[in-house]
């Protein structure tokens, strides 16, 4: 089943049971996809989707660790809540191992050497690992692997 129908059965099912707070995260996801497919004019692929979907993890994330620096904690665990739901429709994610494995892998394919192919790497991985790894991570390994 596509990404998006899968969101679309999941708001519907939401809806009949009355769970306001996955409604309102699943919502936002749907706004979200919607204004990207108006914008663009075009139908979004399962690859677009799971872009959107790790963004707006990532914004979750950032806001939750500024709530957290304000003591903001009801707006923290707010914030968490919404990962927590959104993140069902992200792909089982890589552990550090099969990450380390995959950059040494594009690493001895491209002959990268040093920093200066830091670029290339990230760009070939980020292929790979789209939607299965945090490339927060991603760049840690491959900046530590390459140095």
């Amino acid at each position: 089943m596509m990404l998006k129908a899968q969101i679309m059965n999941d708001m519907k099912s939401a809806m009949k049971a009355k769970d306001k707070e996955s409604l309102g995260t699943i919502r936002m996801l749907t706004a979200a996809i919607k204004q990207v497919e108006v914008d663009e004019r075009r139908e979004l692929t399962d690859a677009d989707v799971l872009a959107i979907v790790s963004k707006m993890i990532k914004q979750r994330k950032d806001a939750a660790e500024q709530f957290a620096q304000a003591d903001r904690t009801d707006l923290q665990s707010k914030e968490l809540a919404e990962i927590t739901i959104i993140e069902k429709y992200l792909p089982e994610q890589l552990s550090k191992q099969e990450i380390t494995t995959i950059v040494q892998d594009i690493i001895s394919e491209t002959g990268a050497s040093g920093m200066q192919d830091m670029g290339k790497v990230m760009a070939l991985t980020k292929e790979k690992v789209a939607g299965q790894a945090d490339m927060g991570q991603v760049s840690q390994i491959v900046k530590a692997t390459l140095s």
